[in-house]
This record gives structure tokens, C-alpha cells and sequence, in this order.
């Protein structure tokens, strides 16, 4: 098992392009891809029409790290998952030291949905997400990047395309122009929870 404990070894592996995921047996290991899918954060992100409705209503209020135990849990609640007790661990103490977050959607006092990410300068490094209610996941999504856009991150990695994230926009690229582009941003002075709860509508 890696060690939970061992902080700065599991930040310089994601530092390095590398990211952590438990195999059938329950083992966690470094993997790696080829390519990689990003986030766009310029006018290539997009979102599908049918959220409009939700976005203009304002039916879903944004939080940061309100519940970030019930984000981990959602997102590692499925029949296949790479997410194990060991992971949610190592997320956990990832949050602790302030290097993992939760975005999430609300409706009023009910979790609508969440993002799962490590932030590592100006990076975020989406590791999982899920919805209770429909539309949950895909307007923090939208949400997400706007917060990101404001804060001066300059990457946002999805690590694996799939139909969902296309429809955001997503784009694959070599692994090499990603570490580039990662190394880039680690280095980056970005803040991803700013403020208090008295004055941050993201609290």
C-alpha cells in the first residue's frame, strides 16, 4: 500500500504527470497514459444547451469543500471502481493538508453533485464525479471552470476522455505536451478556496 502518511512523495508523483488508482484486487498503484484529456479553460469549453435553464435559474448554489466526505463517498459509489478504502485514505489526507477538494452543487440543503480534484498550483487534477440530482455533476462542471478561469489555473485534467466530458468540450494530448504543459502550472502561486466562510460564496 503507499502510505497515506507519505504526503510529499503522492504529490510529486501527480507533480510528475502520474496519478493513483486501486486495481481489482483492491491494490493502489502509479498509473500513467499515453495521452491525456484536459478541461478547456478558454472559449473551446462549452456545455450542453439543456443547462441553460439550471445556469440562468440559478438552480444549483456552488460550494467548495462543504462536504467533502460525501463527495468522495458519491464518487467512489459504483458497481466498477477504482476508488478504494486505501484511496479515499489518501484523499482524505490530501484534504487535511489542503491539496484535495470537493466543488460541489447544492439544492438548498440537499448535495446535488461534485467534482473530486487535486490542486497543485495552477492545476486541478479532476479525479472523480458524481450526481444525486440530474444535472448536479454537469452545471459544477460548468461552475468549476469559471471559478478555475478566475483563479489564473491554467490546466484542468480530466486524465481520461470519455462521451461526458466531449460534450464540455475535452480534448486529448500527448503525454509529453501534458507534462509540459504540468509543469508549467505546478509552479503557479494560484489560490483555489479563497477567503473565509463569511465572504466566499464558494464556502
Amino acid at each position: 500500500m503507499i502510505s497515506r502518511f507519505n504526503l510529499p512523495s503522492i504529490l510529486e508523483g501527480y507533480s510528475q504527470g502520474y496519478f493513483l488508482m486501486a486495481d481489482e484486487q483492491g491494490h493502489l498503484g502509479w498509473y500513467s497514459s499515453r495521452q491525456r484529456t484536459l478541461i478547456p479553460l478558454d472559449n473551446r469549453f462549452r456545455y450542453p444547451k439543456s443547462l441553460r435553464r439550471s445556469l440562468n435559474q440559478q438552480t444549483f448554489t456552488p460550494a467548495i469543500n462543504r462536504a467533502f466526505e460525501a463527495v468522495c463517498a458519491g464518487c467512489a459509489n459504483r458497481d466498477v471502481t477504482w476508488i478504494s478504502s486505501d484511496l479515499l485514505e489518501v484523499y482524505r489526507a490530501l484534504h487535511r493538508a489542503g491539496w484535495a477538494h470537493s466543488f460541489e452543487t447544492w439544492q438548498g440543503d440537499q448535495l446535488a453533485g461534485g467534482i473530486l480534484g487535486i490542486v497543485i498550483g495552477g492545476a486541478f487534477i479532476g479525479e472523480s464525479m458524481f450526481f444525486n440530482l440530474p444535472n448536479g455533476s454537469k452545471v459544477a462542471m460548468v461552475l468549476l471552470v469559471e471559478h478555475l478561469r478566475r483563479q489564473g489555473f491554467i490546466l484542468f485534467d480530466a486524465q481520461l476522455q470519455n462521451p461526458h466530458l466531449a460534450r464540455f468540450g475535452s480534448y486529448i494530448i500527448k503525454n509529453q505536451d501534458y507534462r509540459y504543459l504540468l509543469a508549467q502550472a505546478v509552479q503557479l502561486p494560484c489560490t483555489f478556496v479563497v477567503g473565509d466562510k463569511s465572504e466566499n460564496p464558494f464556502l
